[in-house]
């Protein structure tokens, strides 16, 4: 089974080797036929230290890292 990519927003850079990425889906709801928009927060695997705030990412699933993290940046657009 393929890996998922995700593309987000870095929200925060402070820990070390560790981005949170805020990554928006829109959809339409099933009764008010409107497009609604949510954000979830993914933490993510920085190895170089590279991605900094307001920074576009792709980050793709991977084996655990941590506790939470289980998601690694693979490139800073």
């Amino acid at each position: 089974m393929p890996k998922r990519i995700l593309q987000g927003t870095v929200v925060s850079d402070t820990n070390e080797k560790t981005v949170v990425v805020s990554v928006e889906r829109r959809f339409t709801h099933p009764i008010l036929k409107k497009t609604v928009r949510r954000s979830k927060k993914y933490h993510a695997h920085d190895e170089a230290n590279a991605a900094k705030v307001g920074d576009l990412v792709q980050i793709e699933e991977c084996a655990p890292i941590s506790k939470n993290k289980r998601w690694t940046v693979v490139t800073s657009a």
